[in-house]
């Protein structure tokens, strides 16, 4: 099977193939560090995770590389507001991140470069434009020459004769700083020190960089001349992955990535999130509801991962019914493993252990240009095949399907769900380590619910002493069953 891609360079399917064979280079545009993440970072570092995941399901040495923009003027207005430092707002939001992060299971990346980590190698980018004739100082400032690129626009599309001021609804004299261009589409690679901001010295004078020219310049340094991937939001493709293109290309004459992968936006119950529209949804702020960080993932992979997608309370609702759906089918072989005969209730690695026709057709699926929804749709069979199991083992004492292909199915189901980082929190040890979670106790009560609906006596009071040996009490009422901690 060959995995293709839909690369935006060329707008069409390609397979893949890396530079080097078994080997990836993949960098994502991350985030800018002034404010805590939001839904559309969300979804955007869960798809990136879980590409990450499959190429290396797929055999893939993958190394990914994920940068903070931690200088810009986003960042020194919100330290002006909080009579704070840019470097004391970056670091705040900056270990946010990686606490949001965590939260939705997100590995963590193998580099994290930092604009203000890699001047070295900004400036002698800059230099090298300039020295190429692509780049030229003006006031302090450096600027990008673009006509000088004759490939530019290649990425998006666009045409500089269809942006014209008034073609586009650009106006130039809204740039503060257009008399200093000898162009009005050149864009600034260094720019001059102002009074009150953080500035570093240069061959230019004091100062800092561009937007654009830090995520070239930590490309080159982490990764090389050319990587594989370069990955990001739909928003970002113009002007800045552009412009990184115009930047790398010019000094290297080589491609700056094989593929360009670009993420769907997400909107707010059909519109733009903003803070003004009062729809500004942060990641925390959702997971704190509470919502199950495992029903976000289920979101977001239910959807192609180049369309938009819409966030309402609907859409969330239905992906958590999905979630308690797959995570029956998780959770079935901690319950019902030792009462099966299975010898050791552990997913386990071995690929000979996995079904293979599940296998092949999550692979086939997911081939397709990353079609997660697909590869989920396999594995919801699996789940919903396990969890009726699992209710008639309950009822009935005995199981439809032998033991040992039920262990197949749920250690097949374990170890792709992996894949799309989809995983419940249960372990086999740790009723001794950390006691059952919440979600854990939540199931229990539920299959005691179904024993009683069966007239199953016995199983519900089973369960009931199982919950109080592990210091969970229950309290029946006629609106349902509460619990707390003893």
């Amino acid at each position: 099977m060959t995995l293709k891609l839909y690369n935006t360079l060329t707008r069409r399917k390609e397979a893949f193939e890396p530079l080097e064979p078994g080997k990836v280079r993949m960098y994502y545009c991350g985030v800018t560090v002034y404010d805590y993440c939001h839904l559309g970072h969300a979804r955007a570092c869960i798809v990136w995770d879980v590409v990450r995941r499959y190429l290396q399901w797929r055999g893939y040495d993958v190394q990914y590389v994920q940068n903070f923009t931690d200088i810009d003027d986003k960042i020194l207005n919100r330290a002006r507001q909080e009579g704070s430092s840019m470097e004391a707002v970056a670091e705040r939001f900056i270990q946010a991140y990686f606490e949001d992060m965590a939260r939705l299971n997100i590995k963590e990346a193998d580099a994290y470069p930092r604009a203000t980590h890699t001047l070295d190698g900004i400036k002698r980018l800059v230099y090298e434009l300039e020295q190429k004739g692509y780049a030229y100082p003006e006031a302090g400032d450096v600027y990008y020459a673009v006509r000088r690129f004759a490939s530019y626009g290649k990425l998006s599309g666009r045409k500089l004769e269809d942006l014209q001021p008034g073609a586009s609804g650009r106006v130039m004299n809204e740039d503060p700083e257009a008399h200093k261009k000898k162009d009005p589409f050149d864009f600034a690679l260094w720019k001059a020190a102002k009074p009150g901001e953080p500035a570093w010295e240069s061959p230019w004078g004091a100062g800092r960089p561009g937007w654009h020219i830090e995520c070239s310049a930590m490309v080159r340094d982490r990764l090389g001349d050319t990587i594989d991937i370069h990955a990001g939001g739909a928003d970002l493709i113009f002007p800045h992955h552009e412009n990184e293109i115009a930047q790398s290309e010019a000094v290297t004459g080589k491609p700056l990535s094989r593929y360009w992968l670009h993420n769907g936006m997400v909107t707010v119950d059909g519109e733009k999130m903003s803070k003004s529209l009062g729809n500004f949804i942060t990641i925390r702020s959702l997971l704190d509801r509470p919502t199950d960080p495992m029903a976000v993932r289920i979101f977001v992979l239910q959807a192609q991962y180049r369309k938009p997608i819409d966030f309402t309370d609907e859409a969330i609702a239905a992906a958590t019914n999905g979630w308690n759906t797959f995570k029956e089918g998780l959770l079935f072989g901690y319950q019902y493993g030792t009462q099966l005969g299975w010898t050791k209730a552990g997913a386990g690695e071995n690929e000979e252990s996995l079904l293979p026709s599940y296998v092949q057709s999550f692979q086939e699926a997911v081939d397709d240009d990353f079609n997660f929804p697909g590869g989920l749709a396999v594995l919801f069979e699996l789940a919903k095949d396990l969890g009726r199991e699992g209710n008639i083992l309950v009822h009935q004492g005995k199981t439809e399907t032998p033991s040992q292909e039920l262990q197949q199915k749920w250690r097949t189901l374990v170890t792709l769900a992996q894949v799309l980082g989809l995983e419940a929190q249960l372990e086999e040890e740790k009723g001794v380590s950390g006691g059952l979670s919440d979600a854990e106790i939540e199931f229990l009560i539920q299959q005691r619910q179904n024993a009683r609906k069966s007239k199953n006596f016995a199983e519900a009071d089973r369960i009931r002493n199982e919950l109080q040996t592990q210091c969970i009490t229950l309290i029946d009422s006629p609106d349902g069953t509460r619990w707390h901690r003893n």
